[in-house]
C-alpha cells in the first residue's frame, strides 16, 4: 500500500452506509428504513445529503441492503405525485417533493448482501470511489451545525490533507470510540491513536468519534484484508488504526451538536431540535413543546 501523506486531492465523493436494520428503534423500522424516519418535516437521510451537498460533494454512494428500495425511490422522481401537485397549483409542496432529486449520475447505489460491519459496508463502495479521497457519513447521526459539519471538516482537510475525522466532547467515553490526541491547534487535533470504548478512567481523551470521516482510498486495501473485530464484524476503526501508521490523521472538534437518531431518545431529541430550528414552524414548535411540558407538571 502506497502512502500519500498530506494528500490534498479534492474531495468529491461521499459514502453513506444505509444497509443497517435499525434494531435500536424497532418496531418502527420493521417496514420503514430507519434512514427515512421523519425528523420533523423530512427524512433523517435528507439532512445528511444536504450536509454533503453543502460541503461540495458531487457524487453520493449509498450502500444499501435488502428491503431498502424506498431510499432509492425517495431520491427519484415521483411523476404522478408531481403532476397532481402541478395541476392543483400546489407550488410549495411541489418544490419540496422535487428537492431530493439530484442530477442524473450524481448518486449511486450498491448492495451490501450481508451485515458484516461498517468497514465492510465502506469497502463495498470501492469501485465507485476509485483512487480518490472520500467522506463517510453515518446517516443516523445528524449534525446540526452552521456551516455544516462536513464543510468544517473539508476546510480543515484543505489545510492539512491526509485523513480527518469529526469529534466532540462526551461525558461517557466508555460508550464510544475516542481519540488519543498528540497536539492541538484550535479545533484541529493531530492524532496518535484511537481507543474503542475504553474504561472511563483509562480514556485518552473525552473526544468521541461522532460519525463523519474523510479518508484516503488506501483504506480499501486495508479493509480487504481486515479480519473481524468487535461484534465479529469488520470494523472501520481497525483499518483506520492501521492506516494511521503510514498516513497523517487529524480530528476536528466541529462546532455544532450531534443527534443519534439510531436511538429512541436521541431520535426524540433530534425531532424536537429540528422542529424548533425550522424557519417556518420553529416558534410554534417551541410553544407546543412548552405546553406539553407544562401539562406534565
Amino acid at each position: 500500500m502506497a502512502s500519500v501523506p498530506g494528500s490534498h486531492r479534492p474531495l468529491r465523493k461521499a459514502v453513506l452506509p444505509v444497509a443497517g436494520f435499525g434494531t435500536r428503534v424497532l418496531p418502527a423500522t420493521k417496514v420503514i428504513p430507519k434512514e427515512l424516519l421523519p425528523v420533523f418535516d423530512r427524512p433523517a437521510l435528507q439532512y445528511v445529503v444536504d450536509e454533503a451537498i453543502a460541503a461540495g460533494i458531487e457524487h453520493i454512494v449509498f450502500v444499501t441492503g435488502r428491503n431498502k428500495g424506498a431510499i432509492e425511490d425517495y431520491f427519484d422522481r415521483a411523476y404522478e405525485l408531481e403532476l397532481t401537485l402541478r395541476e392543483k397549483n400546489k407550488t410549495e409542496q411541489l418544490k419540496e417533493v422535487e428537492m431530493p432529486v439530484r442530477a442524473p449520475g450524481s448518486m449511486s447505489f450498491v448492495r451490501q448482501q450481508s451485515a458484516q460491519g461498517l468497514g465492510h459496508a465502506v469497502w463495498c463502495a470501492r469501485d465507485i470511489i476509485g483512487d480518490e479521497p472520500f467522506a463517510v457519513m453515518l446517516p443516523d447521526m445528524l449534525m446540526m451545525a452552521q456551516p455544516s459539519c462536513l464543510k468544517q471538516m473539508v476546510d480543515a482537510y484543505n489545510r492539512v490533507g491526509g485523513n480527518v475525522i469529526a469529534v466532540e466532547p462526551t461525558d461517557t467515553p466508555e460508550r464510544y470510540g475516542v481519540i488519543a490526541p498528540e497536539s492541538r491547534d484550535g479545533r484541529l487535533i493531530k492524532m496518535k491513536g484511537m481507543v474503542e470504548k475504553p474504561k472511563r478512567e483509562e480514556a485518552p481523551s473525552n473526544l468521541f468519534i461522532s460519525g463523519r470521516y474523510i479518508l484516503q482510498p488506501e483504506i480499501f486495501d486495508l479493509l480487504a484484508s481486515q479480519g473481524p473485530g468487535a461484534g465479529n464484524e469488520i470494523q472501520l476503526t481497525d483499518s483506520m488504526a492501521r492506516l494511521m501508521e503510514v498516513q497523517p490523521f487529524h480530528a476536528y472538534e466541529y462546532e455544532g451538536r450531534t443527534y443519534d437518531c439510531g436511538d429512541k431518545i436521541g431520535y426524540l431529541q433530534a425531532f424536537a431540535a429540528y422542529a424548533m430550528a425550522n424557519e417556518e414552524h420553529g416558534a410554534k414548535a417551541i410553544e407546543t413543546l412548552k405546553a406539553l411540558l407544562a401539562d406534565r407538571g
